[in-house]
């Protein structure tokens, strides 16, 4: 891929002149997206959704609940539950505190602009870029001929959820950073084909917490298809407790951050990213005690930060007018940034 790391940003709508004053300087716009695929996990709050929340006044933030991602495998193309998972995920979003104000929390599929610029972009990927992708590898394992066609290109739909919005920042974790890179390919060769027209985005990578493993297979990154290895964001305190208690660890005693020790080490790197304290501090914390005392305090963290969420999440699940309006206003908001950077590129690209 292209080591090239500069491109103009594209001239202003003359809706975004109007956003800020004269002369003020804008924020660094960031685009989050998480799948509609079931409750997000301790290690979907830990690596993004935290930091979604602490950050909504440092940029200018949107939030994508990325439904059209969903379907690109045949397990999430129920009809009735994609439509309540995505309902669910927004509350939730809502519920650990984004602000719809500020940052608002819009579906994909709402936005027609996504399907659209994807097609377009699609159109200057080459199949070289693509067969390289990680993730597509992955996630259609050793039966590739009958995995989608939506898979295979899921990477080029990304690229348009973050080009739509002239985003300069995307938060991910390392293991999408390829995702970015793609991306970056793409504006670089759409702008030198047909002029400048999108933003360069740049990776925003977390120092902690961006990659927790499961409790289970500390080998692997947690994931909600595996629910014993996982801690949900509605979790009963008892469960929380119980997946905790059987989460792997080693034979050792000493409480230490040891790469080589990882069931030991995801457990540190979820009671480093709750409490923000040093590797140096949580050893000194830990310093004779055992697994127990750890396993026990990390519940306790997790309980303290998670039952909130639950209340207001289920204060906005038990109100679906207030949130069908909030999910519709937050469409409204944001559906003339991405129109208008679409005309821009179909112009460019002499369409219509």
């Amino acid at each position: 891929m292209s080591n090239k790391t500069a491109a103009a940003e594209p001239e202003k709508t003359h809706t975004e002149q109007q956003e800020k004053p004269q002369g003020a300087p804008r924020k660094k716009r960031i685009l989050s997206g998480i799948q509609s695929t079931g409750v997000p996990h301790i290690g979907n709050y830990l690596g993004a959704m935290r930091h979604w929340v602490a950050e909504q006044d440092m940029y200018d933030n949107i939030f994508c609940v990325v439904d059209l991602h969903a379907i690109t495998v045949p397990q999430h193309q129920n009809p009735k539950e994609l439509h309540a998972n995505t309902r669910n995920m927004v509350a939730m979003l809502l519920a650990i505190g984004l602000d719809p104000e500020k940052a608002p929390v819009f579906v994909q599929s709402h936005i027609s602009a996504h399907a659209e610029l994807a097609w377009m972009l699609g159109c200057v990927s080459s199949l070289g870029w693509l067969n390289r992708m990680h993730q597509f590898k992955s996630k259609a394992g050793e039966d590739r001929e009958n995995a989608t066609a939506g898979l295979y290109t899921y990477p080029v739909l990304m690229a348009a959820d973050i080009l739509l919005y002239d985003t300069n920042l995307v938060p991910v974790g390392d293991d999408q950073r390829q995702h970015i890179e793609l991306t970056r390919d793409i504006v670089l060769r759409f702008n030198e084909h047909f002029g400048k027209t999108f933003v360069l985005p740049e990776a925003l990578i977390r120092e902690h917490g961006a990659r927790i493993m499961s409790l289970t297979d500390p080998e692997r990154k947690m994931s909600k298809s595996e629910p014993d290895g996982a801690i949900s964001m509605l979790d009963t305190p008892t469960q929380i407790k119980k997946k905790y208690a059987r989460a792997v660890t080693d034979s050792q005693t000493s409480i230490v951050f040891d790469l080589e020790r990882k069931g030991l080490y995801n457990l540190l790197s979820i009671y480093q990213s709750f409490t923000d304290k040093s590797a140096a501090e949580i050893e000194e914390h830990f310093a004779g005690k055992g697994y127990k005392e750890l396993k026990s305090e990390l519940t306790d963290l997790t309980v303290a930060v998670f039952e909130p969420f639950q209340r207001k999440y289920n204060e906005y699940i038990g109100d679906k007018a207030t949130l069908e309006h909030l999910i519709a206003a937050a469409a409204d908001k944001v559906r003339p940034r991405a129109d208008a950077t679409l005309k821009r590129a179909q112009k460019a690209m002499g369409l219509g």
